[in-house]
Formats: structure tokens, C-alpha cells, sequence
């Protein structure tokens, strides 16, 4: 194939945003800050911990940022280990682009251990070779960095990657790659996620080799 897939993790191969969102407001909350669904949109949402950390809290520091990070993201893992599903039609559209020899990887802004939990409990982990979390750039989405670095480390071009996105941020650094973007409505409406070049609401019946044929 000459098309390679990239996945968002948060919102496409699970859908975590609503735990996201419960062990921020709890945890922002012990350090005094009550947060606003706008605020979680338009400062969280799709960022690296450090990027959404310095939003929030300003310069605190590295040490702090790590800190506050670790300490968030074990929250969401104690809160979602009893809950963790892929989202709906995922394996099955992985079996399938896994039979078509597509070449694809995950890119990340969560942290390398959010990454083992997700793919352990859902048992993907089997589809994806390529992975990159949020220790490979320096820049977090909406910063293309991400993209533009997955597609290398799979050898193909941005314009020949079709990447799976739930999160304005996200779409909007799928589509400075240059890559073409598949908005999935786990977390935004249609109507917010229209920058896309395609939108699903999950992966139930999607077909690869259609999706491909959509898109270029």
C-alpha cells in the first residue's frame, strides 16, 4: 500500500476523554482551580502535559510540571482501569488494515505509560510497531511536529498519511503536516471538527481501502 495510517490514542483508540476530564477537574481542584468546560477545550484538550501544565499554572518549573503530571495522569489510570474499552469497530478495522499490509502507527501527546495501558487493556498493542508518545517532540499539538515525525519514522510522505483525530488541536496538526484528517466524534461535534477531510463517529463498518478512496 501506498497510504499509511496514523492514530491519535485519547479519543480514537479509546475513549478517554471523559476520565481525562473527571482526574484533571479533581486534580486541579486540590490546587485550587475549578475548571471550565471552555478552558478544558481550548487549554487541555490534545496537549502534552507540559504544554496544557504551563497553560494552566504558568512557568513552575520542571520538576513541578513532572510532578504535577505524574501525578495527574496516575489519577486517570487508577479512575479508567475498570472501564477501558477501544472504541467501538476499532479491532475490527485494525484486523482489516492489518490483513491489507497499511502500513500505521500511533503519535501522542500522553505519556509512554498511558500508551501500555491503553494497548494492554484493549488488547492493540499486536497492531502497532511504531509508536510515538509525547518524549519525541519538543512542540505539542497544534504543532505539526508529531505527524510530521511519525510519517517519517513509518518512510512515507505526510501527504500519503490518512491521521485519525478527535481533538481540534490534533486535527489542526494533522492538517499543518500536510496529512489528510479523519475527524471521529468522541469528544467534538461534526459542526467543530468541519477542518477535516473526513468524519466518522466511530470505526464500526469503515472500510480501509473505501476510506482511502474518499480521501485521495
Amino acid at each position: 500500500m501506498n497510504k499509511a495510517f496514523i492514530f491519535d490514542m485519547d479519543g480514537v483508540i479509546v475513549d478517554s476523554n471523559p476520565y481525562h476530564k473527571i482526574a484533571l477537574q479533581q486534580f486541579c481542584k486540590q490546587l485550587g482551580y475549578d475548571l471550565t468546560e471552555a478552558q478544558l477545550r481550548e487549554k487541555i484538550y490534545g496537549r502534552t502535559n507540559k504544554d496544557w501544565i504551563f497553560n494552566l499554572f504558568g512557568d513552575i518549573g520542571e520538576a513541578r510540571v513532572q510532578q504535577y503530571a505524574e501525578e495527574k495522569e496516575a489519577l486517570y489510570r487508577t479512575l479508567y482501569d475498570k472501564d477501558i474499552t477501544a472504541v467501538n469497530g476499532l479491532v475490527a478495522f485494525l484486523e482489516k488494515v492489518d490483513k491489507l499490509g497499511i502500513a500505521r502507527a500511533i503519535a501522542t501527546s500522553a505519556p509512554r505509560a498511558n500508551v501500555d495501558f491503553s494497548l494492554s487493556r484493549t488488547h492493540t498493542g499486536r497492531f502497532f510497531t511504531t509508536i510515538l508518545d509525547d518524549s519525541f517532540v519538543s512542540k505539542g499539538k497544534p504543532d505539526p511536529e508529531i505527524y510530521v515525525k511519525t510519517a517519517a519514522a513509518l518512510g512515507y510522505a505526510p501527504a500519503d498519511c490518512v491521521v485519525f483525530e478527535d481533538s481540534l488541536s490534533g486535527v489542526q496538526a494533522g492538517k499543518r503536516a500536510g496529512c489528510k484528517v479523519v475527524g471521529i466524534t468522541t469528544t467534538h461535534s461534526p459542526e467543530e471538527l468541519h477542518e477535516t477531510d473526513f468524519i466518522i463517529r466511530d470505526f464500526a463498518g469503515l472500510e480501509p481501502l473505501e476510506l482511502i478512496s474518499k480521501l485521495f
